[in-house]
């Protein structure tokens, strides 16, 4: 057997190939949009790319099934509940799929969503200890999926943490202690709040430390999974339904075009939005004003998805070999609107000086020697619930960063206004939306709340 995980940090996703190397079959389980390396890995093993299997309609990246069926000829496949626009095979739970040798069992196990499965691997037909178990978003290491997401599509959290529990109990426990668990996600997505930095387990380390696996009942478990959740990102109900949609494909090769800064200006009177992906540092120093920053070297897509619109075009500024990179991140979420990216940037700063905007920023020993001193402070705490329920800066607005443009109505433009999040990266987003919304005076923590609280240290 050929088994192989990719783990994507950006956005904590977990995509696999698994092959056959007696038949030379093999199929993808949750491919990311840009596939050329699923395609790339197979060939170098001598495999034939048959099937790509969904575990779910993912809510928190566009995947990459159509790209891979139009790269390979495969099929498609989702559980027999899941209804796509483009052809798809329809597998019925305990449905067995054969590459040769290597077998593999569909588990229906809704509750993250009502057409999740999770796919049960082994070396060899009949064998009593599977190797593993795909489990989607069902199962995490440390957690279980999240149910609230499609709350507002028709069913409730209550409803789908029902679901889950059943599954969990039903489907996946009884699965030998031995048995490797592969979960599509880990630490750092909003699909669970308890996620390990671990990218693989064992139900039997599974069985004994995840908390929602230990509660003794399912109303217990129902009111542990469904409080305390991180706020979904905006963009998360865009890409349920798109991944359901038959769409365009992504060229992952293809640069956007190239702009110079009065085509960049034309764009943004018609509506387009500028994306800054240089570091909060870079971005600070000078900027086209207007722009949004979000870093590259933090999860850019997931926070360009959660303070971007989906319907706006995108004008990109990256530091110069950077624009493919930045175009296929947020192609992963589905964000295929990108016009143009600004040749040169530091050039066009320098030549166009007032064009370009700086950022203010200070550190925690500034913003403490300083706070009193400024009338009509107002401190905005961008951090999720979670982070801020161990503690804040007194006085502190509690707004997370991607509730942000939807919430700006609760925050005075006129007033001069400070954010924060736990170590910088954030706060600069959020700083960025704020200008770009009109406020006049905006300055970010750096180092967030992590470095105040090495100076304060007993916060509120």
């Amino acid at each position: 057997m050929k088994f192989t995980q990719y783990y994507l940090d950006c956005l904590s996703q977990a995509s696999y190939l698994i092959g056959d190397e007696t038949t030379g079959r093999a199929v993808v389980v949750d491919p990311r949009r840009d596939v050329d390396e699923y395609i790339k890995d197979a060939e170098a093993a001598g495999l034939t790319i048959e099937l790509v299997i969904e575990t779910h309609f993912h809510a928190d990246f566009l995947s990459g099934h159509l790209e891979l069926a139009a790269a390979t000829g495969a099929e498609i496949g989702f559980s027999s509940v899941g209804e796509t626009e483009f052809a798809s095979r329809k597998f019925a739970d305990g449905e067995r799929i054969s590459l040769g040798e290597v077998e593999l069992e569909i588990l229906h196990t809704p509750g993250h969503t009502p057409e999740s499965i999770s796919i049960v691997v082994r070396e060899k037909a009949g064998d009593a200890i599977p190797y593993g178990v795909l489990t989607g978003d069902t199962l995490f290491i440390g957690d279980v999926g999240r149910p609230d997401l499609l709350a507002s599509i028709g069913f409730t959290r209550d409803e789908l943490a029902d679901q889950l529990y059943d599954s969990l109990h039903n489907k996946l426990l009884p699965l030998p202690d031995a048995t490797i668990v592969y979960p599509a996600h880990g630490a750092g997505s909003s699909c669970g709040k308890n996620l390990s930095t671990d990218t693989s387990s064992t139900m039997g380390e599974q069985r004994l430390s995840n908390y929602a696996l230990l509660a003794p009942d399912k109303k217990t478990f129902i009111d542990l999974v469904t409080e305390g959740q991180p706020p979904a990102p905006e963009y998360f109900v865009y890409d349920a339904v798109l991944n359901r949609k038959d769409r365009a494909l992504l060229d992952e090769t293809a640069l956007p075009p190239t702009l110079e800064l009065d085509a960049l200006d034309r764009l943004v009177a018609d509506g387009a939005m500028v994306i800054d992906g240089r570091t909060p540092e870079e971005f600070a120093s000078g900027h086209i004003q207007g722009s949004i920053n979000v870093g590259l070297n933090g999860r850019y897509a997931e926070f360009a998805g959660s303070v971007v619109p989906t319907d706006v075009d995108i004008v990109l500024v990256v530091d110069d070999g950077f624009e493919l990179e930045a175009k296929n991140r947020l192609a992963r979420i589905g964000f295929d609107r990108v016009v143009g990216y600004l040749a040169h940037p530091l050039a066009a700063m320098a030549d166009n000086p007032e064009r370009v905007q700086r950022a203010s920023r200070m550190t925690a020993i500034e913003f403490e020697e300083r706070k009193s001193h400024i009338a009509g402070l107002q401190l905005v705490d961008i951090r999720n619930p979670g982070e801020i329920a161990l503690g804040t800066i007194e006085g502190a607005l509690e707004i997370p960063v991607g509730q942000l443009p939807g919430r700006l109505d609760e925050l005075d433009p006129a007033a001069p206004t400070v954010v924060f999040c736990a170590g910088g990266y954030r706060s600069s987003v959020g700083a960025s939306v704020l200008r770009e919304a009109g406020f006049g005076d905006v300055s970010d923590i750096m180092g967030g709340y992590s470095a105040w609280l090495e100076l304060v240290p007993s916060p509120a």
